[in-house]
């Protein structure tokens, strides 16, 4: 099996995970905060009252000129992606969360291919 089959084959059991989001978006927050450090940022929040337990309430990633989000609000999760030049945003648009997560594992696929440390975090991020 070829590097390329492997990719394809470990974003779609990412995409298979994002079904349950409750259970996907703190796998895929860790995945990015280690593969990509210092381009991912995560805000957790206190799950409960009284909890100390954190879950994951915002999930941002630079790639390039592209913008990821992924953020949970009233309830719900809601994913967008934008196009940032000079660190203003000239277009952004809402997505479903399976589009939103093809889009970035798009994106980190064309800069695996230009770069080796890009090529080592995604293999960070899609392995286990």
């Amino acid at each position: 099996m070829g590097e390329a089959d492997g990719f394809d084959l470990s974003a779609a059991s990412l995409r298979a995970a994002a079904g349950d989001l409750k259970s996907f978006v703190p796998v895929l927050a860790d995945k990015l905060e280690s593969a990509l450090p210092g381009r991912v940022r995560v805000e957790r929040r206190r799950a409960g009252f009284l909890s100390g337990a954190k879950v994951v309430s915002r999930v941002e990633c630079g790639l390039g000129d592209r913008q990821y989000r992924l953020e949970q609000s009233g309830g719900s999760w809601h994913a967008s992606k934008s196009t940032v030049v000079r660190g203003v945003a000239l277009k952004s648009e809402t997505l479903p969360v399976e589009q939103w997560l093809d889009a970035l594992l798009a994106d980190l696929r064309v800069e695996a291919q230009s770069s080796e440390e890009s090529s080592r975090a995604l293999g960070r991020l899609l392995a286990g």
